[in-house]
């Protein structure tokens, strides 16, 4: 009886879980529904009423009048140059960062993870100002290593993968040692094919905020030719007064979040498995 009324809590228990996780999926689902149903409503109607968004008729000269703009595939591989130019930085850096604070012993080693911690309490807006002046004086801006350069600086991978790296047996390594492999060789080709879900799930946030920038390449890149997406798409409209209408600027915004909801539908597995993976250790 007394197992029979556990099992029966439980379900109760899973239930009611379930039903919170699905009232959240819905909250998040209904504005991102209501945002591409306006991208295919004409603006004239728009202008009326919103009303009228569930209702014909629908069109796709918002989203032919975003490909006919002259520069948004410039803009959209300048937005992929750079979201994937850092993220891959960030994956090579912090896998390397986290190895050594993870598998050497150095002097002052638990000191520097310290400090290299202390840059998430740091916020992006304290030191822009010297960022900027930085790269001016540099001549670097207008330019793509300007625009990667500073995100590679990424204090959540290092500390990510140190913890992943750390959660690997030490056994691995030594096996390999007694192999005659070198340090690099172990990390490269014996411990680093283990972390890959960590690195799905460092690259998919790497890439995301990077997509996602807006401030520090709307100070760098000052030359159309060097907008981003983000830039490129706000550059187009003054303000919501004058804007071209709703249903455009919802295109836009439909338009620029497609690519990292590919990239995120394609590594999502990964994600899982990492999940998975610290929670069995």
């Amino acid at each position: 009886m007394a197992s029979a009324q556990q099992f029966v809590g439980r379900t109760a228990g899973d239930r009611v879980i379930l039903a919170c996780v699905l009232v959240l999926a819905f909250a998040w689902l209904v504005p991102v529904a209501w945002v591409i149903v306006l991208s295919f409503k004409p603006n004239s109607e728009l202008m009326l009423s919103t009303a009228t968004a569930l209702h014909p008729p629908y069109t796709l000269k918002n989203y032919t009048d975003i490909i006919a703009s002259s520069g948004v595939f410039r803009w959209l591989l300048n937005s992929m140059i750079v979201a994937g130019g850092m993220t891959i930085g960030t994956l090579v850096l912090s896998s390397l960062a986290g190895y050594g604070f993870a598998r050497t012993e150095f002097f002052g080693r638990d000191i520097l993870f310290v400090l290299v911690l202390l840059g998430l309490a740091i916020p992006e807006q304290a030191v822009i100002i010297a960022r900027h002046q930085m790269f001016t004086d540099w001549k670097m801006h207008n330019g793509y290593p300007a625009l990667i350069l500073p995100g590679l600086s990424h204090a959540f991978g290092v500390f990510l993968m140190t913890q992943y790296f750390k959660a690997i047996p030490r056994d691995i390594d030594e096996a390999a040692m007694l192999d005659n492999a070198s340090r690099f060789k172990i990390f490269w080709k014996v411990v680093l094919p283990l972390t890959i879900p960590a690195q799905a799930t460092l690259g998919i946030f790497t890439f995301l905020s990077a997509w996602n920038d807006y401030l520090w390449p709307l100070i760098s890149a000052t030359k159309p030719d060097m907008f981003t997406l983000t830039v490129g798409m706000a550059s187009t409209q003054t303000n919501f007064a004058q804007s071209e209408g709703l249903g455009f600027l919802m295109a836009q915004a439909v338009f620029a979040g497609l690519p990292v909801f590919i990239v995120y539908l394609f590594f999502q597995k990964y994600i899982v498995r990492a999940v998975a993976g610290a929670a069995i250790r």
